[in-house]
């Protein structure tokens, strides 16, 4: 039963067509390969979508708990290249289900202040750091254009270079996706010796 490997909170929408198969995937591998029976076992998934990436490609997003974050995060190398392979044609990317508190305004004020988890930033900051994990973020700018219009050029780690320049796109157009701002990923020309 793929059911199970969705967590889903309290009155959420019943999993759909796309959950089910990323769960059903899940339960496949944990029952066919033996190296990663014990870690996805307690592993689930809050939810998955699917977006498009522009030249009728598509990109699968897996939402997970954030609490189990870190275990996704020891297997997802292999984890991903496995859903890949099942998905053919589609990358998958995880990202932790993340909630964002309202800004308190005058009128509408919390008994307790909201922490800094919990705000449009640093979520979104999150967000970016789950797409190309396992990568590290090396440096970000953020260009403003005369029309206000804003861009994040977000650099990455050059070593990972040869592993992750066909990704590129597909983080561009998830992160667009989900956030609504322009990103752009690159690696940086220059490294510096010291």
């Amino acid at each position: 039963m793929a059911s199970h490997k969705i967590a889903k909170p309290a009155g959420a929408a019943p999993a759909d067509e796309i959950e089910l198969s990323v769960a059903q995937a899940l339960l496949d591998l944990e029952n066919n390969v033996a190296e990663l029976k014990k870690e996805l076992r307690p592993l689930q998934i809050s939810s998955a979508k699917e977006v498009e990436i522009g030249g009728g490609k598509k990109a699968i997003v897996v939402f997970v708990p954030v609490p189990q974050l870190k275990a996704f995060h020891k297997v997802q190398q292999r984890l991903t290249r496995e859903l890949e392979k099942k998905f053919s044609d589609r990358h998958v990317l995880f990202v932790a289900q993340r909630r964002i508190m309202p800004k308190p305004t005058r009128h509408s004020r919390q008994k307790q202040s909201r922490p800094r988890s919990r705000t449009l930033t640093a979520v979104h900051e999150k967000i970016l750091d789950d797409l190309v994990y396992p990568t590290e973020i090396v440096g970000k700018r953020t260009r403003v254009k005369v029309d206000g219009s804003k861009t994040i050029k977000v650099f990455l780690d050059t070593k990972d270079a040869t592993s992750l320049e066909y990704k590129l796109d597909t983080f561009s157009s998830v992160y667009r996706k989900l956030t609504g701002k322009e990103v752009v990923f690159e690696f940086p020309a220059t490294t510096e010796v010291l």
